[in-house]
């Protein structure tokens, strides 16, 4: 999953943030990828969620911040969407430890988060870069 140029906000702190999500969702997909023995897997598998556990909530925090300084009008909708990807990693993470360690339920948090992030900062964020413009608003976080 390669960072595209134009996923960028125009705010440094927020697109730093997003290279390093999709840094980290990559990393994480080719890890699952690896032909190797799932044992080989699991330390990085641990890792990579329980980033995903602080700097998801880190960022969502940053980003809601700064939709709120601008004056967003689709924040509430926008907070809704980041509390419901912050349940569902949570979630996971549980039934992760719950269930024993299980692949399969990484693959499918892999491929859903994939997606997630993708469609999530191609579409719905560039809606605040769209409202910033429109509004004549500074990009600087």
């Amino acid at each position: 999953m390669i960072w595209k140029e134009k996923y960028n906000l125009g705010v440094p702190l927020i697109d730093a943030q997003h290279r390093e999500l999709f840094s980290r969702v990559t990393d994480f997909v080719e890890t699952l990828r690896k032909p190797v023995r799932w044992e080989e897997k699991v330390d990085n598998v641990n890792q990579t969620l329980n980033f995903m556990k602080d700097y998801v909530v880190t960022h969502f925090h940053d980003e809601e911040a700064y939709q709120r300084k601008i004056g967003y009008l689709e924040f509430e909708a926008h907070r809704k969407i980041h509390n419901d990807m912050v349940e569902y990693v949570v979630n996971i993470a549980k039934q992760y430890e719950k269930e024993g360690y299980q692949e399969q339920l990484m693959q499918q948090f892999a491929g859903k988060l994939l997606a997630w992030l993708i469609n999530h900062v191609a579409a719905e964020d560039q809606k605040i870069a769209s409202f910033a413009k429109a509004k004549g608003v500074e990009c600087n976080g």
